[in-house]
């Protein structure tokens, strides 16, 4: 196909968004000081998992594709003990694993509210839950970040018009790094039959929780959950997601989930790598590392105007615009700093910022330096 035979509309997009100075562009050119990534822990940049994986005496044999999906010939009894591993590590009946917390979530909200249900989500919620509840047939809204009375004034008024109300939320949200209250969420519902609390632990697992088990461990509220979705290309380092619940939920999610059903199962070694960073949680004083580091940052910075309060991994500071976000980003990579500008319309016009993340692996050195540049920026 020639360069000239493209529908129009692909170029006028991307024009527009070049001239809007926002156009998505890849590159390999990265500061080294790491304020960027999601490798919270450090299990891949500092090599533990691979260490790992190389010493490992599971001798699960390498294998570079599964040949198919988990329901033709992608599964087997690794794979299945794995799920076990992992249900019982997060308290949970069961657990399904997925190829990747995008698939999690558009797997299970895409399937499990049906058209007479409803899901209320928090405005703030990943991107892949929201394709999740749009692919599929159940009404849903969406209520005030982290705002109890929002949400409440949703269950009154709607929880007699639908069999089921699926609530869901982030324990970590990735833009703000702030919690969501889920203690008091499960107040809110506690008697409400018909009403189901579903929490991404992405940003959580590995931070928070005794051996990094979440958020909903540290709160306790594990059986309050419907389900609970662990992501593994976060503070794990490696690849892959699960969904913990029932083995009622397990076995629909095998059945209805398309998700699940219709893609190349992870390979064994993927697998393997899961299994063995669920290890280092345990293993290692990563965790502790991080949390001083979280603790020095934030003894630093209460000063720091429009820095988002943050007892995670993830901090934001708003700056208002693209073009100042921009800036600031430059300003940082010229001190070697990587971290991101967020602009719209990923972020609300107006919130537009840079978003660093801290690690185990930081020294208090590049924290200092950090702090000193966001603290010039003001």
């Amino acid at each position: 196909m020639s360069n000239s035979n493209i529908p129009d509309h692909l170029r006028k997009a991307l024009a527009e968004r070049e001239q809007k100075g926002i156009l998505r562009k890849l590159t390999t050119n990265f500061p080294s000081i790491d304020f960027c990534s999601n490798d919270y822990l450090g299990f891949s940049k500092l090599g533990l998992l691979k260490r790992k994986l190389e010493t490992s005496n599971q001798k699960s044999g390498i294998s570079f594709g599964s040949a198919g999906s988990r329901l033709i010939s992608g599964n087997s009894k690794f794979i299945e003990e794995a799920e076990k591993e992992i249900a019982l590590f997060h308290h949970s009946e069961s657990a399904l694993i997925f190829n990747s917390g995008y698939d999690a979530n558009l797997g299970l909200f895409s399937s499990v509210p049906q058209k007479d249900d409803l899901v209320l989500f928090d405005e703030l919620i990943h991107a892949s839950i929201y394709d999740g509840i749009k692919l599929g047939y159940a009404k849903h809204y969406k209520f005030k970040h982290n705002d109890l009375e929002s949400l409440n004034d949703l269950i009154q008024r709607h929880k007699h018009n639908f069999k089921a109300i699926y609530i869901a939320v982030e324990s970590v949200y990735s833009m703000d790094g702030d919690i969501a209250p889920l203690v008091e969420i499960t107040e809110l519902i506690k008697g409400l039959e018909n009403v189901f609390l579903i929490v991404d632990e992405a940003h959580a697992i590995g931070v928070f929780g005794k051996h990094g088990r979440g958020l909903c461990n540290e709160l306790g509220i594990e059986k309050a959950c419907f389900a609970r979705v662990y992501t593994y290309g976060k503070a794990m380092g490696c690849h892959g997601a699960a969904i913990a619940g029932s083995d009622v939920l397990r076995n629909y999610l095998i059945n209805f989930s398309r998700s699940f059903i219709y893609t190349t199962a992870l390979p064994i070694h993927s697998v393997e790598a899961i299994l063995l960073a669920y290890q280092l949680l345990v293993e290692t004083q990563q965790n502790q590392s991080l949390q001083t580091n979280i603790d020095h940052f934030n003894s630093k910075t209460s000063g720091i105007k429009n820095l988002i309060n943050s007892k995670s991994a993830i901090h934001s500071l708003v700056v208002g615009s693209n073009h100042k976000a921009d800036l600031l980003e430059k300003q940082l990579a010229k001190n070697n700093i990587y971290a991101k500008a967020i602009k719209s319309p990923t972020v609300k016009e107006g919130t537009e910022r840079i978003r660093f993340c801290l690690h185990a692996f930081n020294t208090k050195q590049e924290i200092d330096l950090l702090i000193e540049q966001l603290t010039l920026n003001e």
